[in-house]
């Protein structure tokens, strides 16, 4: 019953979160300069044709009306309707919304490991001459950034030794999956600083977990240094990396706009640029909305995988 009510309370503060994110995303839409009639109808535009834009998409009415709305909608998956196409909200972004899933999908399978073996072998050798050599190298993938990063490989990989396409563009009505070597590029972009920046954590949770009485009675008892790895100093350092691989989660959906600015590829972030420039707020709304949601579930996710490791979590929560 207790992790029933801990797994109660997270979704509780996930709910009230997106809540707040909505309010903010909502307000924000308000109190940007210009709106979505007069963008629509361009700069020619008499003040009649806008008021008449205005009314047709709904905006001359008071906020909190239309906010209210907007959130009944959204608890239906209706994100409203593109000022600019006409379109719904979650048809328009669902082909880019899938591209960039797939994009960051891929980046956190090759990143989560990476990060966990990197740190593991950093923590059981701390201080070591190969410690010190992957944080320096962690330091450095850290401190440049991604568009320096992602240039440097189209200018490596695309051009001195053309190897790998530097557009990542999939085929006509095909995804990426059907020209996997697009990926290569913008993933490893993404890996470089993302598994530098997370073995950094994972090393400093394996450093503390070695040091727990049980991993050193373990040790102690002559148990195989494989054996206190696997079944008594990795369960400890589970609920930092968990925290630390949904921080990367969220992270890679914000530093896929670079990556995917410079590699042309079909993402999200062409759609945001594309709904800021036409102020089409339901678009900018909508889609921060989904993000808000995935990384908030991540956490959920994260915080599930603490519970059922570690069991005090659940009985301190009482």
């Amino acid at each position: 019953m207790t992790g029933l009510r801990f797994l109660v309370r997270r979704l509780g503060a996930a709910v009230a979160t997106l809540f707040v994110v909505a309010v903010v995303l909502f307000a924000g839409s308000e109190v940007l300069p210009g709106d979505a009639a007069s963008a629509s109808l361009g700069p020619d535009a008499t003040l009649e044709e806008v008021e008449q834009r205005r009314a047709e998409l709904g905006v001359d009415r008071p906020w909190p009306g239309r906010f209210v709305e907007w959130i009944a909608g959204a608890i239906r998956l209706d994100l409203g309707v593109s000022s600019v196409s006409g379109q719904p909200v979650v048809d328009l972004v669902a082909e880019p919304l899938a591209a960039t899933g797939l994009l960051v999908a891929v980046t956190a399978a090759v990143s989560v490991p990476l990060a966990m073996g990197l740190g593991l072998v950093s923590g059981l050798r701390r201080d070591g001459r190969l410690d010190r050599t992957l944080s320096a190298v962690a330091v450095v993938a850290v401190s440049i950034p991604q568009f320096v990063v992602a240039g440097l490989l189209v200018l490596v990989f695309a051009d001195l030794i053309p190897v790998l396409p530097a557009i990542s563009l999939p085929p006509l009505g095909g995804t990426a999956l059907d020209r996997p070597e697009i990926l290569v590029l913008p993933v490893t972009a993404l890996t470089l600083f993302g598994a530098a920046w997370a073995s950094r954590i994972v090393r400093a949770a394996v450093i503390d977990a070695d040091a727990t009485p049980h991993v050193e009675a373990a040790r102690l008892a002559g148990l195989p240094e494989r054996v206190v790895v696997w079944r008594h100093l990795l369960p400890a350092a589970v609920p930092p990396c968990a925290q630390t691989f949904a921080w990367l989660l969220s992270g890679l959906f914000g530093g896929t706009a670079v990556v995917e600015v410079v590699f042309n590829y079909p993402g999200l972030s062409q759609t945001l640029v594309a709904a800021v420039r036409n102020h089409d707020t339901a678009v900018l709304e909508g889609v921060g909305l989904l993000l808000a949601a995935i990384i908030v579930v991540a956490f959920v996710l994260a915080d599930v995988v603490v519970m059922a490791v570690d069991p005090r979590l659940r009985v301190a929560g009482r």
